[in-house]
């Protein structure tokens, strides 16, 4: 599934009239919390099949609504979408057949929906895992499917392929009771405080299990989550990567210039919404089946949940402490080459977890690396939305490009310094090169034309 490198190019910013809208209905439903269906899923005349992925995108748009009003933390809210996704494609590939399916070998009745299989499937997953009621959002998708033996058949094989997956995952570590209890000293992160001027954003250690939660496809987080520490203190590395963010990253930089600003704050907000939305316009830009749009959901979402995992395994492991921490109290670091600033804050609120290496570079390296082998292309044709920015929206055709000015963004933002952004990086794209390497695959035809 390997392509060729990517050229560089710079982002665009979107002119087109039915793009504009699409921005607006993303975010929407990202501030409304309510993604409703934009069209009726395309059918067979007699409800069998569902040709058009859409179906598959509207499903995400509605987990995605369901999930952003049931966890709070993004990693929750990637780590069940990618339950979600799972699911759909086992149910989808099940019945239409074409791909390898993830962990489900259930025979589909004939003439079963493969449309209402997905809807079944990601509900059924959904209501497993979220506390709160879902909306009746997914009964009326169903209901756009023509009452029929094979819409009956379909749901009852989506729920079994979301109950294959569900019973997967039991016992996987979520939720295990892990807590970060390395006392403080130079280089190791700390909570910063919740009275002002630290914003209250900034707490105990989000989700700390995470990292030792079971991977959808790699063997465990440790087997890319461990890269090796960040750079000693001492180093000059540490030194070049510390006075880099001190001058950039902080929220009255003067050397930070406006179009750096207006890239770091883009890529400030939900990289979950951000990537979900993306893959959503995907199908529309790629005119993609029912199968084809299954299948790049469960990969790239998948395959970032794996990304995920490994960072929050080497956030918890080497638990390197923030820029603001480590440019405030500098004096105790033993390097000659910093400087204290006890008043020192960056251009964006902290998250509350250890710097190396860092989640948004791992999701969308990771992203853009599972897109580029799952479509088999090095033009993207990625639109994305900004839910810090309102409005805002960039066009990338490189991935290169796309992961490189994250990287940026996150220095830029005062949150990371570069060692943890080139990390996550390459964490992330071996992710992706494993995980694609060995799942999704064709289904091949034996030499009497079976599948």
């Amino acid at each position: 599934m390997r392509t060729t490198p990517q050229p560089t190019d710079r982002p665009t910013i979107a002119r087109n009239g039915r793009r504009r809208r699409w921005v607006a209905a993303s975010l929407a439903a990202v501030l409304t919390g309510s993604f409703f269906l934009l069209a009726p899923p395309a059918t067979a005349g007699d409800g069998r099949h569902a040709t058009d992925g859409k179906v598959i995108s509207d499903v995400n748009g509605m987990a995605a609504t369901t999930l952003a009003n049931n966890f709070k933390a993004g990693t929750e809210q990637a780590l069940y979408m990618s339950f979600v996704q799972a699911a759909v494609y086992d149910a989808v590939v099940g019945i239409e057949g074409g791909y390898q399916p993830y962990r489900f070998h259930a025979r589909a009745p004939r003439g079963a929906s493969s449309a209402a299989a997905a809807i079944a499937a990601a509900r059924k997953v959904l209501v497993t895992y979220a506390s709160a009621s879902l909306d009746n959002s997914f009964d009326q998708a169903l209901a756009l499917i023509p009452d029929s033996r094979s819409r009956t058949d379909g749901v009852a094989y989506g729920e079994l392929a979301a109950q294959n997956l569900i019973d997967l995952r039991a016992h996987d570590g979520r939720n295990a009771p892990v807590l970060f209890t390395t006392p403080p000293a130079p280089g190791v992160w700390r909570p910063q405080p919740v009275t002002p001027p630290t914003p209250p954003s900034t707490a105990e250690f989000l989700t700390p299990w995470l990292g030792g939660v079971t991977p959808l496809m790699i063997r465990s987080g440790a087997q890319f989550g461990e890269p090796g520490p960040p750079p000693a203190l001492t180093s000059a590395r540490y030194a070049q990567d510390f006075n880099e963010v001190k001058s950039l990253g902080a929220v009255n930089s003067t050397t930070r210039t406006p179009e750096q600003t207006a890239t770091a704050l883009f890529f400030s907000g939900s990289a979950f919404v951000q990537t979900n939305a993306a893959l959503r316009n995907q199908v529309d830009v790629r005119n993609l089946d029912i199968v084809h749009a299954a299948r790049l959901f469960a990969a790239v979402d998948m395959t970032v949940a794996d990304a995920l995992i490994s960072v929050w395994h080497a956030k918890y492991l080497y638990g390197f402490w923030r820029p603001i921490t480590a440019i405030q109290l500098a004096g105790t670091d033993g390097n000659p080459l910093t400087t204290a600033d006890p008043t020192w804050q960056p251009l964006l609120a902290t998250p509350p977890y250890p710097d190396y290496v860092s989640g948004y570079t791992g999701i969308i390296c990771s992203f853009v690396e599972a897109l580029k082998e799952t479509v088999n292309t090095r033009h993207l044709q990625l639109s994305l939305i900004s839910t810090a920015v309102p409005g805002a929206e960039r066009t990338y055709d490189s991935g290169r490009t796309l992961c490189g000015d994250v990287q940026q963004a996150r220095i830029w933002l005062g949150i990371h310094f570069r060692t943890a952004d080139t990390e996550a990086a390459k964490m992330g794209q071996r992710v992706a090169d494993f995980t694609l390497d060995r799942n999704f695959e064709p289904v091949r035809e034996d030499r009497h034309g079976d599948h």
